[in-house]
């Protein structure tokens, strides 16, 4: 068995058979999944990867307001920089699949409400303690508490018990769950000694480097953790550093003179000058990330829906992608779903830009005056030009909007989530469910348009047990359609994620969960010799 499965995993690393396929294959061996994970990881090395030296990345997404406790990381360099020194108990891989991470192995009762992570053995914390079923509990009971005001505050409510077995975590939810492991990949439930519950800022976890600089805003460093448990798979380099440059020409130039290996957030009007840089790839990927426009439904004047709806119809979504996203994405229809998620309600009409209409809507709010949007650069590449495009755009329906730039740092604390209409960016979610939890659940600290709807929680609460697929994509239906319809989101297209590669890098994989290899860029790829 054990030379079939080695055979299986140098096609893996040949890009012969999908790491899904070999997962499947090896189950079928009788291989455990920490033996099938183990056997990819060597499959790996055996491709190419390399030890040593120090990989550099060059990152828009950093303010001098960050922290460490992953309860609160809101952009790409505290979540690439909490995946070098963090682990969660599993993972979303490029194709979908569940990778196991502190947790080896899960089981689910037959009705999908229990569920048994069993906790891997020997895995060590930077202080040197082990892990233990009770820190994970910790973690998860943390983030469930709404004074922690984390990100998966939406996604763990639902958890209405959790207790340690041994080397088990028992995790019973108020109803039925299919996709709970999806929801465990959470990137804020990084498993923290004693949960995070004494220090949740420390930077203490289980990942491949151990902190050695941490200046918010400028500069993070990491040094490889002697005694990490997954070596093979992850840590190559001997340390990892991000600079934030959140200039766009100034992380090109960082890039372009050898400063960094990679960056993130290219932005598609340059695409085709970075591809004729010598020595440099660029590496899109299209997924589930979509740039946003969001109104909090609760505060004035945005409490309005026919205002709201004059403002979603008031925006040209088709020269959005045109103009800013240079095609590299498509356009949105105003709820965070794409073609990408498998029970995607296909039949709902696209909505148009319509100035008439708008101005009609616009009529009947009864609102005077100028609409008041924040935006920065650092909301999504070419923030700020969308801005101003819609700003013509919605001059064709009578409506004034004033566009106000604000600074980069601070804008994910003080505007995002705080100020009533703004711009930002999502990267998606694996599957809906940890979508609409995160981020539009009456629960969610993270419900940033403020959409407060028993009715919407009692459909996705409803969508989660229902196991009949027919049935649960009409649920999805009706959540769609009262977001776009009545909440506060204008959607107006999904992004690819487009970052830029030196040649001196290995093992890059696109990963359609997020750029920069889903933020794990720093501890998957390696530095060549």
């Amino acid at each position: 068995m054990s030379k079939e499965l080695e055979y299986l995993s140098h096609k893996v690393a040949r890009g012969l058979m999908d790491r899904r396929a070999f997962m499947g294959r090896a189950a079928a061996l009788g291989a455990t999944a920490t033996m099938a994970t183990g056997l990819l990881g060597k499959a790996a090395l055996a491709a190419g990867a390399m030890k040593g030296g120090t990989l550099k990345s060059g990152m828009q997404g950093g303010a001098s307001t960050d922290s460490l406790d992953p309860a609160t990381w809101a952009s790409d360099v505290p979540i690439s920089f909490g995946r070098t020194w963090g682990d969660t108990m599993v993972e979303v891989g490029p194709t979908g699949e569940i990778e196991f991470r502190i947790a080896e192995s899960v089981e689910a009762s037959s009705d999908a409400k229990t569920w048994v992570f069993k906790i891997r053995d020997g895995v060590e914390f930077h202080n040197g303690k082990t892990v233990t079923a009770e820190d994970v509990v910790k973690t998860l009971q943390r983030h469930s508490d709404e004074n922690s005001k984390s990100g998966a505050l939406g996604i763990v409510k639902g958890i209405a018990d959790m207790k340690a077995d041994g080397k088990n975590v028992v995790l019973t939810l108020d109803s039925a769950n299919a996709d709970l492991p999806y929801l465990m990949a959470d990137y804020h439930l990084m498993i923290q000694p004693n949960g995070g519950m004494d220090a949740p800022d420390a930077g203490i976890g289980t990942g491949a480097y151990r902190i050695v600089e941490n200046q918010p805003g400028v500069r993070h460093a990491g040094e490889r953790f002697e005694n990490y448990w997954d070596a093979d798979n992850r840590g190559h380099a001997d340390s990892v550093e991000i600079t934030v440059i959140n200039d766009a020409t100034a992380r090109l130039a960082a890039l372009q003179s050898g400063q960094v290996h990679m960056i993130n957030r290219v932005e598609p009007k340059v695409v085709s000058l970075v591809k004729r840089i010598p020595g440099v790839s660029v590496e899109n990927v299209s997924g589930r990330g979509h740039y946003v426009f969001i109104m909090h439904v609760n505060t004035a004047p945005f409490d309005n829906n026919h205002l709201r709806l004059a403002l979603k119809l008031a925006m040209n979504r088709q020269e959005m992608v045109d103009k800013i996203l240079q095609g590299y994405g498509s356009v949105g229809n105003d709820f965070p779903i794409n073609a990408s998620y498998p029970l995607f309600p296909d039949d709902i009409p696209q909505r148009e830009y319509d100035p008439e209409q708008a101005a009609f809507h616009y009529k009947k709010s009864g609102h005077s005056g100028s609409v008041l949007l924040r935006t920065s650069d650092v909301a999504f590449p070419g923030a700020v030009d969308a801005a101003q495009l819609y700003q013509q755009q919605a001059k064709a329906a009578g409506i004034d909007i004033e566009v106000k730039r604000e600074p980069g740092d601070g804008y994910w604390s003080e505007v995002w989530n705080v100020q009533p209409f703004s711009t930002s960016y999502w990267s998606g979610r694996p599957v809906q469910d940890q979508m609409y939890s995160t981020a539009y659940l009456s629960t969610a600290d993270w419900n940033d348009t403020k959409f407060f709807r028993p009715d919407f929680d009692k459909i996705i609460i409803a969508a989660r047990a229902e196991l009949d697929q027919a049935k649960r994509k009409a649920l999805y239906r009706e959540a769609a359609l009262m977001v776009r319809d009545e909440g506060g989101l204008i959607l107006p297209m999904f992004n690819d994620f487009i970052d830029a590669v030196s040649d001196k890098v290995g093992g890059w994989v696109k990963d359609p969960n997020g750029g920069m290899m889903n933020d794990k860029a720093l501890i998957k790829a390696w530095v060549k010799a």
